[in-house]
């Protein structure tokens, strides 16, 4: 007997000292655990919910987003969409036209990811419809928390009901971390490893150290900022506008001129398009014109959409009033500031800062195709007049011999008999190369279409399509 309790005895023995040290006995505070369905796992699956309104420029949808690259039609211009950037390509195209219908048709078939990040084909418009139907309406309240994430990596330790350590978790993205949560068993505990760093809406980071302040941190942040779930592609651009932006933009660009510049329903931009505008971060203007030379100034206040802009030029009243600051952008070597007043005036400068760098330089890239053909099409030397316009194979050009087009560096184009003047819209895209002419009226809409320009000249261009022949020719 003493024999077999000493054997007993050793093998338990052994078998304690087989016990792993990740299978040891650990006994963590409770207060840092994260448990299923626990308060904190819900709003860390919220911040970590996928965020469908991203790309609502393409889907008008909150609740899933459109998996990339995908290929769209704007207004009949084809666009592959490979990233997020390209999102700024689309509402360029967008506003190329002012005052027309955009339409954008997505080429299916297309992959939507849903908020748990589970994907699904949609192969028409009314499959894509039917899941936009179930997302909330524009700006209504949802569960997803866009104002705070996650800085990854970070990582978890895993324990069961004996608190005993099972493993290490390490996520590194949104998916994965909705994903871990998600997948918690109610016999499970979890505790994160601190500290971890949060990002905030306006790109600082703060740092937490313990649950509690996980916790506080995400529901301070649930509505620090606007989630943006809206549709309009274009309402948001000055959002987070501030006066330190505005001046920057201005100061940056020693030439501005007059992209659009509408009055009382009157169109005034050709009478400045040879007016160069410069801007000090003490509120100055400084306007050359030839020889002429005139002084005024400017001044800003509010923040966001409700920023105003006060343009003062004694000898130039176009340009003084209390304008709103609509859009203010500064990307791929260009600057826009664009303002508006709410009965339809506007006014919209622009520089384009390669022409600063070109203009001692002759062997520059001054005569590239594409600046020539825009240069050409808007140059106001004189109008344009439609002298052969073939449709189906059929004559139509006496239909436009009344008339004379002027087209505007704001892609606008006005059409004239002297009778009736209407209006219409232009685009050149440099990518494709397509010359885009759209006129909404019965009497000239057949002119409208998607056209490859076949030559073109100072006082004659002409551009096809597989059906239609137009040339212009300077008066």
């Amino acid at each position: 007997m003493k024999y077999i309790l000493l054997s007993i005895l050793t093998f338990g023995f052994l078998l304690t000292s087989c016990r792993t040290e990740e299978d040891e006995i650990i006994d963590p505070d409770q207060e840092q655990n994260i448990t299923l369905n626990s308060q904190v796992a819900n709003l860390i699956t919220r911040t970590a919910t996928n965020d469908g309104s991203n790309d609502n420029i393409l889907d008008n949808a909150n609740c899933f987003s459109i998996q990339l690259p995908v290929t769209v039609l704007i207004n009949d211009l084809e666009i592959t969409v490979d990233d997020e950037s390209d999102f700024q390509t689309i509402e360029d195209a967008f506003e190329a036209f002012d005052g027309d219908v955009d339409t954008l048709d997505l080429v299916y078939p297309i992959t939507i990811v849903l908020e748990d990040f589970t994907t699904v084909e949609i192969t028409n418009q009314d499959e894509l419809l039917q899941f936009a139907a179930a997302c909330q309406d524009e700006n209504e309240e949802d569960e997803d928390i866009e104002c705070i994430d996650f800085q990854y990596p970070l990582t978890y330790s895993v324990f069961n009901q004996n608190n005993e350590l099972i493993e290490t978790v390490t996520v590194a993205s949104d998916q994965e971390h909705y994903i871990f949560i998600d997948n918690l068993s109610s016999d499970t505990i979890v505790s994160l490893n601190f500290p971890l760093t949060l990002i905030l809406a306006n790109g600082t980071t703060i740092s937490v150290n313990n649950v509690i302040a996980l916790q506080e941190a995400i529901e301070d942040a649930i509505d620090d900022c606007d989630e943006d779930d809206d549709y309009d592609y274009d309402d948001d651009d000055c959002y987070n506008c501030t006066f330190n932006e505005l001046t920057e933009t201005l100061v940056n660009c020693d030439r501005f001129e007059v992209a659009k510049l509408k009055r009382n329903d009157n169109d005034l931009d050709e009478i400045y398009e040879d007016y160069a505008f410069s801007f000090t971060a003490d509120g100055d203007i400084t306007i050359t014109n030839g020889n002429d030379t005139y002084y005024g100034t400017w001044d800003s206040s509010g923040t966001g959409q409700d920023m105003t802009v006060v343009i003062n030029i004694p000898e130039l009243e176009d340009f003084n009033d209390t304008w709103n600051l609509h859009e203010l952008s500064a990307y791929n070597d260009e600057a826009k500031v664009d303002l508006r007043l709410s009965n339809g005036d506007r006014l919209r400068f622009k520089c384009d800062k390669h022409n600063d760098d070109d203009d001692d330089d002759d062997d520059d890239d001054d005569d590239d195709d594409d600046d020539t053909i825009t240069d050409i099409i808007t140059d106001g030397d004189g109008e344009w007049i439609v002298t052969l316009f073939e449709n189906n194979g059929t004559d139509e050009t006496s239909n436009y011999g009344d008339y004379t087009f002027d087209f505007d560096d704001d892609n606008t184009v006005e059409a004239d008999n002297d009778v009736d003047e209407e209006d219409g819209n232009w685009a050149y895209d440099t990518t494709s190369e397509i010359f885009q002419l759209s006129f909404t009226s019965n009497a000239l809409g057949a002119l409208s279409g998607d056209y490859g320009i076949e030559s073109i000249s100072a006082d004659r261009f002409k551009v096809v399509t597989a059906t239609k022949t137009l040339v212009f020719e300077k008066e």
